[in-house]
């Protein structure tokens, strides 16, 4: 049994949250199936989808509030134009008919695919903390090659948090004491020794809105590669965002999705790749720095291959092959 409960507004929304047992659900793409499969078991169900948390609002920066859903996101005009690596991660995502019920905030606050972590028969960590994780010797080809821990090697699916992450935005949380800021990298905790806490929000917080910055001329790409072409999560994707001013690469952001917890950024390439000409050389050794320090598990070494030629395929991509 539970109860359910529709708030009048956000202040209230934030009461209820922030009791014990409480879930809030807005398109319920995610929170359905988990319930179902008893990876989830709320007492109280917070229905937040009618909150005025939906705008999709463009001028000097680009606000979108958590309610707005994935398909009005990836066909609004304004996010074409000036921010394509958003629409680009959200057209790889799921499908049409998910889309349309699925909201921002919903997305970055997906729990992973792990199949142990979506069984309840099965030893999980994320999901019974202190039963083990299953994954680490068993059945692991989708899993974390950066950011694992023995206590769990899941990752994060969504590929809107790795577009997000790589245009440097924002997202607002919200507290029945206001509000407060983390950066989109930020969002996301490794698993350690905690791994059922996938985020940094308190209990009772909700995700109000993300602020993407004005992207500066730069180009991006998203490149996801699944193991079928439609509604499938990533095995690898990489969201590149590239400036080049003079001739040299003046602003890159890479981030890497499917090899981790959480969105992976590549500082060490990126930092390798400032100041340098957009040459076909400069490409491929810094796609060879993306894998460096990862940790392959018996079944999912490919992923350290896959992963170096798509960062240098988004590199070719967003700079050009020269």
């Amino acid at each position: 049994m539970f109860d359910y409960a529709r708030p009048a507004d956000l202040a209230e929304a934030l009461d209820m949250g922030a009791k014990t047992g409480s879930a809030y659900m807005a398109g319920g793409t995610d929170l359905v199936p988990l319930w179902k499969l008893r990876a989830e078991m709320p007492t109280r169900v917070v229905d937040i989808s009618r909150l005025p948390l939906g705008e999709i609002a463009a001028g000097a920066s680009l606000r979108l509030g958590a309610l707005a859903k994935l398909s009005d996101v990836a066909a609004d005009a304004s996010v074409n134009a000036r921010w394509p690596l958003i629409a680009e991660a959200l057209n790889a995502s799921a499908s049409g008919q998910v889309r349309n019920m699925a909201t921002v905030g919903g997305a970055l606050l997906q729990r992973t695919r792990c199949a142990y972590f979506r069984n309840d028969a099965l030893p999980c960590n994320k999901r019974q903390p202190g039963s083990g994780c299953g994954a680490q010797t068993g059945e692991n080809r989708g899993h974390a090659i950066f950011g694992a821990s023995g206590a769990c090697v899941a990752t994060h699916p969504s590929d809107l948090a790795v577009a997000l992450t790589a245009l440097d935005a924002e997202v607002e949380l919200a507290q029945a004491g206001g509000t407060r800021r983390v950066a989109a990298v930020d969002l996301y905790r490794l698993p350690g020794e905690t791994p059922h806490l996938d985020t940094v929000l308190k209990p009772g917080e909700l995700i109000a809105a993300v602020d993407i910055p004005e992207s500066d001329g730069a180009r991006s790409t998203y490149l996801k590669v699944r193991d079928r072409a439609s509604f499938e999560f990533a095995v690898v994707s990489v969201a590149a965002v590239l400036r080049v001013e003079d001739e040299k690469i003046a602003h890159v952001r890479l981030v890497a999705g499917g090899v981790a917890s959480r969105p992976w950024r590549l500082a060490q390439c990126e930092a390798a790749l400032l100041g340098q000409r957009p040459t076909q050389a400069v490409f491929e050794g810094a796609a060879a720095l993306a894998v460096e320090g990862a940790q392959a598990l018996e079944h999912n070494g490919f992923k350290i291959e896959v992963l170096r030629r798509a960062v240098r395929r988004a590199l070719e991509t967003v700079g050009g092959k020269t």
